[in-house]
């Protein structure tokens, strides 16, 4: 017994399928993060690695003398691609790049109040953890320093975008070491990028494009199976629903899934099976019918043949109303035959080759010899049909074109690749836009009246869709301007 799962439920099931998933693709990724060294620039923050390089700095600036101080400030500008400047608080360059500063970066430094580095402790060791008396460890916060708004933060970072050109500056507080001083006065290390990311140092887009493109990889591979399953499913459905509204009820989908769309799948199948049967049920019901009155209505041909011949003179005019009301009961008849044997699907059609041009001529001479008719059909021309189906297709066409609109008819035949295309025209009024999509519809006619001024039964092109549809082919009707109705049969080529 299959377990039902709707479709719902199996979204919702792969939705926190995917979030569980990307969950831990994200641990892993901050796992990995948190494994190197807080200080490293190669953890996650943008700040740490500004910090880190700024420290590295430092420690290798108060090994040196001051004259050494810009060659250093050079390599590191060099290895990171950014340019590194330390200049005191209201904008004096100490050591560095000469690119001078923009006024709105000096207005920055100038906003900013760093709180006092703590003095050089002297020579000698010291026990850890101690510091300089009267002095907070470095990094602690005191209660004094929170009392001072003007005060920042020794470890904030900021970052400024200047224009013409356009640069993006990133500083840090740096301790600078001057030999007559006993303790580092506040300075800026600044570092200036053409580049938002500073090429990695203000900010390092590979993680995160690595990140990203995981999880997008993931994503696809988790839904464009079940997506694809979904949408050939609805494919699958949706062309078989033509197929079926085109008369095609042998048409069957695939109903082993279990969600809704296995239940439309099996509805699909049994409305098509239902279909099938009641529409060659009626037209074996029509085919019965048809073939039981022919029986009396020849009777009737008989008596009234009889009864003419002993009928008085004066009532020979209604003889031949009768006889010709008689007439048009027996072609009704015998369309509706010719209709219910076209229509029935039986064993599959054996088809073979036909030259197209001798049985147009043939059709031509017997159903359309008192009109004008011209014949574009090459001599090797040949298609894959039953020649008695196709023929009467043909001569229907061509009934249904010298009724309508007597003048010159053109039936000609053209290969498109592997298809041979059959086309019908007059020159006719051709029919509305609306008419067209229901000629082919059984008992349809333009006319709402039956007068005998019209004629017709409605059947012919409705015989003609089914004998053209026997022959594994296609019909169809356009209107042809200025006028004129053009009929196309669609066959395959032999």
């Amino acid at each position: 017994m299959r377990l039902h799962r709707s479709l719902y439920t199996k979204i919702l099931l792969w939705f926190f399928l995917n979030l569980i998933v990307l969950g831990a693709v994200f641990l892993v990724f901050f796992n990995l993060q948190f494994r190197f060294p807080p200080d490293s620039p190669l953890s996650a923050a943008t700040g740490s690695r500004l910090r880190f390089v700024a420290r590295l700095i430092s420690d290798e600036l108060r090994a040196v003398p001051g004259d050494q101080r810009d060659a250093i400030l050079r390599r590191y500008s060099a290895s990171y691609q950014v340019e590194f400047v330390v200049c005191t608080m209201t904008g004096e360059r100490l050591a560095g790049g000469d690119t001078p500063l923009p006024d709105r970066l000096r207005q920055q430094l100038a906003a900013m109040r760093p709180f006092p580095f703590p003095p050089e402790r002297g020579p000698g060791p010291r026990p850890m953890g101690a510091t300089d008396p009267g002095q907070p460890p470095p990094g602690r916060v005191t209660p004094a320093d929170r009392t001072r708004p003007e005060a920042t933060r020794p470890d904030s970072i900021f970052t400024v975008r200047t224009t013409n050109p356009t640069r993006y500056w990133s500083g840090v507080f740096f301790p600078w070491f001057d030999q007559e001083q006993s303790r580092p006065s506040p300075a800026m290390l600044l570092a200036a990028s053409d580049s938002v990311t500073g090429h990695g140092l203000f900010f390092d887009l590979k993680p995160w494009i690595f990140v990203i493109a995981t999880v997008l990889a993931l994503s696809i591979l988790l839904w464009l199976p079940f997506v694809r399953s979904l949408t050939l499913s609805i494919r699958q459905m949706t062309v078989a629903a033509e197929r079926i509204a085109e008369e095609h009820f042998d048409t069957r989908v695939n109903e082993k899934r279990s969600d809704e769309l296995g239940r439309l799948g099996a509805a699909i199948n049994q409305m098509a099976g239902r279909l099938e049967n009641f529409v060659s049920g009626q037209k074996r019901f029509l085919g019965s019918i048809s073939h039981e009155l022919n029986s009396p209505l020849a009777r009737l041909q008989y008596a009234l043949a009889i009864l003419e011949e002993r009928a008085d003179p004066s009532n020979s005019d209604y003889i031949a109303d009768a006889q010709e009301e008689l007439q048009l009961m027996s072609h009704l008849v015998n369309e509706l035959l010719a209709f219910a044997r076209a229509g029935i699907k039986g064993a599959e059609p054996q088809l073979s080759t036909v030259r197209l041009l001798p049985l147009v001529e043939q059709v031509c001479a017997r159903e359309a010899s008192k009109y004008e008719v011209r014949i574009g059909v090459d001599e090797g021309t040949a298609v894959l049909a039953q020649p008695d189906l196709l023929s009467r297709a043909l001569a229907n066409v061509l009934r249904n074109a010298a009724r309508y609109a007597p003048g010159e008819l053109t039936v000609t035949a053209e290969r498109q690749q592997d298809q041979v295309r059959i086309a019908i025209s007059d020159r006719g009024p051709g029919v509305p836009p609306a008419a067209l999509q229901n000629l082919f519809e059984p008992f349809y006619r333009l006319e709402p009246d039956r007068a005998r001024a019209t004629g017709g039964t409605g059947l012919g092109l409705a015989i003609v869709k089914a004998c053209v549809e026997a022959c594994q082919g296609t019909v169809s009707a356009r209107n042809l301007s200025p006028s004129g109705l053009e009929v196309s049969i669609l066959l395959r080529a032999a």
